[in-house]
């Protein structure tokens, strides 16, 4: 059994026999003392209760071993996802990242970032808002911390954008669609959460006119994260006044597209690619529930594992480095079209 609970770091270095600096050295880099001094620590450790503040070990640094990691909704399965495969591979970097979610709301971005300013990271990897975030504040933020901006850009901001390659992407699956039965609606929410969904319309527009298609846009009123709840709602509407110009249906995201699936069961349309089917519904981003929906949901997949570790290696590549980039790099990745039972 352990000695009682050690309080703070100051009297973990008197029971050690160490100055605080050394023992603070050794929490920072275990390699960066010596071997006896290393032990007489490991020592202490395994007699004492103590577990260190890590935030608090570092504040006198000019920065730290913890990486910021901010997006716009936690709660949104797309987000969680790859915040979760960029935690992993911070960790596996040896840095401690640090999760922050703004609730889609541009007052909680802002104090998420100055609360980062107090913990002193290395950089932050950061997917803001878009049009909704404050631009002053993140561009100061950005003057002052390493950043890379993942999924969402805002022009000029960061010295790293990494995403998905959006008219790609969407163009593939147009394709698809007019290859495969009727020239696709785009079903989109007039006030997107979704701040790649102006970037989806315009390349739906431009894929349909290449094909010689006239593009069709219905729009879902309501705004917020609640996007399955306005998919739903919206599309029973649709379907009740006739608003999709055809029988397929392309959604701006997945989470309208699960919506809209609902939608369509409670009105008895029965969605898929069978003949006997009345209606094709397809999403894009490959939500992790997409596979589950009923018919399953066909959609295109972002690379999520290729867009964390360019995210990650770009901003490690930026502390790394003497001087600050003047300009911001951009890297999109393409999409990977899933087929699945809807369309």
């Amino acid at each position: 059994m352990r000695d009682h609970r050690v309080r703070n770091m100051e009297e973990f270095a008197a029971l050690s026999g160490l100055s605080r600096p050394t023992v603070s050295k050794y929490f920072n880099d275990p390699g960066s003392v010596r071997r006896s001094t290393r032990e007489k620590i490991e020592q202490a450790l395994e007699r004492y209760d103590f577990r260190p503040n890590i935030y608090a070990v570092n504040q006198n640094r000019r920065s730290t071993k913890t990486l910021g990691i901010v997006v716009p909704f936690l709660a949104d399965p797309f987000f969680s996802e790859i915040a979760r495969t960029i935690e992993r591979m911070c960790i596996d970097a040896g840095f401690r990242p640090i999760l922050f979610g703004s609730h889609g709301d541009a007052g909680v971005e802002v104090e998420n970032l100055e609360n980062l300013r107090v913990l002193k990271p290395a950089g932050v990897l950061m997917a803001p808002l878009g049009r909704l975030s404050d631009r002053p504040t993140i561009e100061a933020f950005c003057a002052d911390v390493p950043t890379v901006l993942f999924d969402s850009r805002i022009e000029d901001l960061g010295e790293a954008f990494v995403g998905s390659n959006n008219e790609q992407s969407i163009g593939m699956i147009v394709e698809y669609l007019c290859r495969t039965g009727d020239a696709p609606t785009f079903f989109e929410m007039r006030t997107p959460a979704n701040p790649n969904a102006g970037k989806r319309r315009r390349a739906y527009e431009k894929a349909m006119a290449r094909l010689g298609f006239e593009p069709r846009i219905v729009h879902a009123e309501g705004q917020g994260w609640e996007i399955e709840e306005i998919g739903y709602r919206e599309g029973l509407r649709a379907l009740s006044d006739r608003l999709f110009a055809t029988d397929t249906v392309l959604c701006s995201n997945d989470r309208l597209a699960i919506g809209l699936l609902a939608a369509a069961y409670e009105k008895g349309v029965e969605v898929g690619r069978h003949e006997r089917c009345a209606m094709r519904v397809a999403g894009h981003d490959d939500h992790p529930y997409a596979r589950f929906t009923c018919p399953q949901l066909t959609t295109v997949a972002q690379d999520y594992e290729a867009i964390a570790e360019m995210s990650l290696t770009s901003l490690l590549d930026r502390i790394d480095r003497e001087e600050r980039s003047q300009t911001t790099s951009i890297t999109l990745f393409d999409g990977r079209l899933v087929m699945r039972e809807s369309a």
